[in-house]
């Protein structure tokens, strides 16, 4: 070890949860101790790891066992850095604002928090000088948020398109490429560790929903929390929904969609076609990319592993660098910038197109009364597809595909709802969004 860094105090440590991510954290920071004294400048001392129950075997992590403690209100209070990697709104929360107001900074990787509180987390953070950072918030180990609140801080950001959430990734990937149904395709995902037994948080959306949040906040200088960001998830994706996309040389993915309009800012999840040849189409399994768009750098793509221990583990501990280093070196990093303050639009006004598919009557003046539909609400029709069914009774009944220009949501789910009331129209099959170019 250099001799500078073996005359510094120790950084003391504390480590809120043991599990797969807290794990991973605890074993790499023991064994890396070395090389992590040497980055920072002083050596990083675990002072101690709060648990539900001290009396598990952990002796897997290779940490001293008289580190666990069930007292995580009082570990907070003799740390220079806590890593909170227990998950969650409480005791999160409390524990991170204590830990604050004894002078530690934090490093977190609790999405849900910082979806819903994270205004009040930076202003603790600035009222006792200390550093919040949470890097392995979004996308496990893909250096994503630092380059949008410090590379990106000197352009201005448009758009932020994401695959965020790994198990439904895995998911869509596997409808599309096995033909597998929506609910094999999850307990595939289980099988391989990808999706929790209650994998409602993923496929409803709400774990990308809260990502979004914080990649919009960051991006857009904006406060966006997890209520702002519409949400849907997709358990209503069928193998259909898949076929079409493909006849369209098209692929399925829930997207995070984070855009900067002249109106405000929109910010939604939603799960949409993309063409095949659009960077993201290629994201499979289990990984997580996002694309990003900005006015002087362009377009720029990360991608890499989205979940796990050890992804993760790298992005806590690369934080926990950064952390340490200003309090060797003295200062802070950046805090809430939020200067900005866009309206955060409604989904009604975000701008899309639809792709829905029509069972409709074989007769004329079917499709007259369907563009009719769409011109009453000014959507315009990019493409119209016909394809003829045979019923059993040897008559004839149409399916129209049809693919929209952008419009409003708010003008496109209108136009539905009327498609829904024309005698021509038997059913609505399918509706699906379409997005990227």
């Amino acid at each position: 070890m250099d001799s500078a860094v073996s005359t510094q105090r120790p950084l003391r440590v504390a480590l809120l949860g043991a599990g797969v991510v807290g794990g991973a954290v605890a074993r790499l920071l023991t064994e890396h101790a070395s090389d992590m004294a040497a980055r920072v400048g002083a050596p990083l001392e675990i002072v101690g790891i709060a648990v539900r129950r001290a009396g598990r075997d952990r002796s897997d992590l290779g940490v001293d066992p008289s580190l666990f403690t069930t007292d995580a209100d009082g570990l907070v209070t003799r740390a220079d850095v806590v890593v909170e990697v227990i998950g969650g709104i409480e005791p999160a929360r409390s524990l991170i604002l204590r830990a604050m107001e004894h002078g530690a900074s934090v490093v977190t990787a609790n999405k849900a928090l910082l979806a819903e509180d994270g205004p009040a987390l930076y202003a603790a953070a600035a009222e006792h000088g200390v550093d919040l950072y949470y890097e392995a918030a979004v996308a496990g180990a893909i250096p994503l948020l630092r380059p949008l609140r410090e590379s990106l801080a000197g352009d201005d950001v448009s758009k932020v398109l994401g695959i965020v959430n790994g198990t439904t990734n895995y998911v869509l990937d596997k409808m599309d490429t096995t033909g597998a149904g929506f609910s094999d395709a999850v307990e595939q995902a289980q099988a391989l560790g990808y999706a929790e037994a209650d994998p409602t948080a993923d496929v409803e959306g709400f774990d990308a929903a809260a990502k979004a949040a914080i990649l919009a906040s960051l991006a857009f200088h904006t406060r966006v929390s997890g209520a702002d960001v519409y949400r849907e998830g997709i358990t209503e994706v069928t193998a259909a929904d898949v076929a079409a996309a493909r006849e369209m040389d098209s692929v399925v993915k829930l997207l995070a969609i984070c855009e900067r309009t002249e109106a405000g800012v929109s910010v939604r999840v939603h799960p949409a076609m993309i063409p095949r040849s659009h960077p993201l189409a290629g994201v499979r399994e289990a990984f997580n990319a996002v694309f990003v768009e900005a006015d002087a750098a362009g377009q720029l793509m990360f991608y890499g592993r989205g979940a796990g221990g050890d992804p993760t583990a790298s992005a806590v501990l690369g934080d926990l660098v950064a952390v340490a280093r200003h309090r060797v070196g003295g200062g802070l990093g950046p805090g809430e910038s939020s200067y900005a303050d866009l309206p955060v639009l409604t989904m009604g006004d975000a701008l899309t197109r639809y792709h829905i598919s029509l069972d409709v009557e074989d007769r004329s003046g079917v499709l007259a009364q369907v563009a009719a539909a769409f011109a009453d609400h000014d959507v315009s029709i990019e493409t119209v597809r016909q394809q003829l069914v045979r019923e059993e009774d040897g008559g004839h009944r149409a399916n129209l595909i049809i693919v929209t220009h952008t419009a409003t949501d708010a003008a496109l789910s209108a136009t539905v709802e009327r498609l829904r009331t024309l005698d021509v129209v038997r059913g609505v099959n399918s509706v699906m969004r379409v997005e990227g170019s």
